[in-house]
């Protein structure tokens, strides 16, 4: 029985943590002026047509930056009005934003024609499928 213990605890330790170090680099670049960087975030954004949704890490991967899903909540939250920030939630379709900022959302998003199931949105009917090779560069 011990033996089966000890093989267990191996086994665990065998698979290494997450990368603290990478992390911190990914977080650090995010918060770097990089206009190249921004410009595809902003034109994945742009791409989601009405009555369809993306989640922050669904942006960011498409616009080749897949561990980028805190810079894409930076871009929405400094954005001047021109980008569709409605069309952008969390993971599973949950929208983060609180209070009168998260009833404006699901608003504009019923609007748009897109269905709730609860507080989420039913990605299965609404979730868009970028094609990344038809982004205008």
């Amino acid at each position: 029985m011990r033996e089966i213990v000890l093989r267990a605890m191996i086994k665990r330790r065998a698979t290494p943590p997450p990368d603290a170090k990478l992390k911190r680099r990914i977080i650090k670049d995010g918060l770097r002026p990089n206009e190249q960087r921004d410009a595809a975030i902003r034109r994945v954004i742009r791409s989601i047509p009405k009555g369809k949704v993306a989640t922050y890490g669904q942006v960011a991967a498409a616009a080749g930056y897949p561990l980028y899903h805190r810079l894409v909540a930076k871009l929405l939250r400094g954005n001047d009005g021109s980008l569709p920030w409605q069309r952008v939630l969390g993971a599973g379709g949950e929208i983060k934003l609180h209070q009168t900022a998260a009833y404006e959302q699901r608003l504009r998003l019923e609007m748009e024609g897109v269905k709730f199931k609860g507080k989420r949105v039913d990605m299965a009917a609404h979730q868009y499928r970028f094609r990344t090779w038809e982004l205008d560069d």
